[in-house]
């Protein structure tokens, strides 16, 4: 596919089509995530296995997401897309060669390292483990089986960011979904297996999560090999582009750590406070990161490739316009998000997770932290577009800065907020963070671009924030209604009261974003109905 092909849409059109395919993979890729959680609540609900899993697991998913996708991905976009933009694909192809062999020894060797120290890093992390018999040791086996799961999407993160750079959005945004499936499958056909032969029956999740990680690069791999990239196992150490690359990953890690490692600081602190804590989070915060995966990391995903062919030729106009057209995407998809999960959190919890070993109490935590953990929801977002944008800019200072002050905000706010409402203050202050994070850093790009379009988005915000309100009434009227015409604890009867509600918050949403005519709104209806017609019509 040829790079010049964007300059002949305009940029509201190219953002959206290019969102639009990116959330169509990523759709699909978070309901299996759902059915994935959805299995797994029923296996191991909210105790001890899963707890230690979630531990285990957050400790190579921490270092993937701030190492291998999250700094990886924004320095080396930018730069690959730079090198395709000004020298062609055959520099760029070295330049790819060079950052995955990069990668391959770096995550190697930090596998490695953390095999053999898997214990003390374990018990810093999670010494409270200790007091349950057999939790910690199972926790550190867990963590030494999935750790190569941390070189496997290093490569993956590659892999995207070249196909991204060629304007390939849909596989690259589905590759997540192989972790999903392998999930779901070794569930089903390894869980039973694992006691035959002395491993405990979660010990099939983290086998589960290495296939995953393998799957993400083979499912990528056909896409870079038609566009013309080959493997060659060169690490040239001098090479200008892969210099630049390591330049920015350093402070793209610190720059983009802020959510995660939020979210690392509240497992820890969640750790002491009782069994299930840590799966309750982890229950809603994935619920809650579905609207940012479809939205903004689409968005995201959408707004950087652009803004690092209008860096690479100095187009400031063009980075603003396009900027500010991706948080305006972004808000019209996730301010309603946010107050429909604090409307319906207790009934789309119910109707996901509880069954099997999860029970109504795992229901009532999770959906009290997923309406918490929704307040934050257009701080992530916006933290999603904002901050990769500093870094096609060249200015990687400004995210850093706001990230490292995120982190210390959360922490504060966590180790003050815990005390006074227990787990569910961990919450509320990621959410809190995510906010500052998000605004901050749009305020620093205001700076930096002179405008972004700042009464725009403001119209936009306040017209989309009374259709939101608007539309959560109407859920929790609708939800009201049916809770007395369709009663009963059995799955359908909640499925049909969950389908209704959401049905009717939809419709309320539609018909008031059309009277106070949100033009975003329209342009995304307008561009999904487009798609279903290419594909009734192919």
């Amino acid at each position: 596919m040829s790079t010049s092909k964007p300059d002949t849409l305009s940029t509201s059109e190219h953002l959206a089509r290019s969102a639009s395919v990116t959330g169509a993979a990523t759709l699909t890729s978070r309901i299996l995530g759902l059915a994935r959680d959805q299995v797994l609540a029923a296996l191991f609900g909210a105790g001890n296995d899963m707890d230690a899993f979630i531990v285990a697991f957050r400790i190579p998913n921490l270092v993937r997401d701030l190492f291998a996708e999250g700094a990886m991905s924004s320095a080396f976009v930018p730069t690959f897309t730079r090198y395709l933009t000004l020298h062609g694909k055959r520099d760029a192809w070295r330049l790819g060669n060079n950052v995955l062999n990069a990668l391959l020894l770096v995550t190697g060797v930090l596998v490695v390292i953390g095999m053999l120290f898997a214990e003390p890093l374990v018990t810093m992390y999670a010494g409270d483990y200790a007091s349950v018999p057999g939790k910690l040791a199972l926790t550190v086996r867990m963590t030494r089986v999935m750790l190569p799961f941390l070189t496997t999407v290093a490569v993956a993160a590659a892999a995207m960011g070249m196909l991204n750079s060629l304007h390939h959005y849909f596989w690259p945004a589905l590759a997540p979904a192989m972790f999903n499936v392998a999930t779901i499958v070794c569930a089903f056909t390894l869980v039973p297996l694992m006691p035959a032969i002395g491993q405990p029956r979660i010990m099939a999740i983290a086998v589960a999560a290495l296939a995953g990680g393998l799957g993400q690069v083979a499912i990528q791999w056909p896409s870079l090999r038609r566009e013309g990239f080959r493997y060659r196992p060169i690490f040239d150490r001098g090479d200008a582009g892969l210099k630049q690359v390591l330049m920015l990953m350093g402070p793209g890690t610190l720059g983009l750590a802020a959510t995660q490692v939020n979210i690392f600081v509240n497992t820890l602190l969640a750790t002491s406070e009782g069994t299930g804590a840590v799966s309750w989070l982890t229950y809603a915060f994935r619920l809650m990161y579905l609207p940012i995966g479809l939205f903004g990391v689409s968005i995201g995903t959408a707004v950087l490739p652009a803004v690092s062919r209008q860096a690479a030729t100095d187009d400031a106009a063009g980075i603003r316009d396009t900027l500010s057209r991706g948080l305006a995407m972004m808000l019209m998809v996730n301010v309603p998000a946010t107050l429909g999960l604090i409307a319906l959190a207790t009934p789309i919890v119910r109707v996901l997770f509880e069954r099997g070993h999860f029970l109504p109490a795992d229901t009532g935590a999770t959906a009290a932290a997923v309406r918490l953990y929704a307040v934050g929801l257009v701080g992530y977002s916006a933290a999603r577009i904002a901050s990769p944008t500093f870094y096609a800019l060249g200015r990687s200072r400004v995210p850093v800065l706001v990230s490292v002050g995120t982190i210390a905000l959360n922490v504060a706010l966590s180790v003050t907020l815990v005390r006074a409402m227990g787990f569910l203050g961990l919450a509320l202050s990621t959410s809190i963070a995510a906010l500052a994070n998000g605004g901050v850093l749009v305020w620093f790009l205001r700076q930096r671009l002179d405008g972004v379009e700042g009464r725009r988005l403001t119209v936009a915000l306040v017209k989309v924030t009374c259709a939101a309100v608007v539309m959560a009434l109407a859920a929790l009227m609708v939800d009201r209604v049916m809770n007395t015409l369709v009663p009963g604890a059995a799955l359908p009867a909640q499925v049909v009261r969950l389908a209704a509600s959401i049905g009717g918050a939809l419709t309320v949403l539609a018909v008031t974003a059309k009277l106070l005519r949100i033009a975003e709104f329209g342009e995304m209806l307008a561009l999904l109905r487009v798609r279903v017609q290419k594909l009734l019509t192919e």
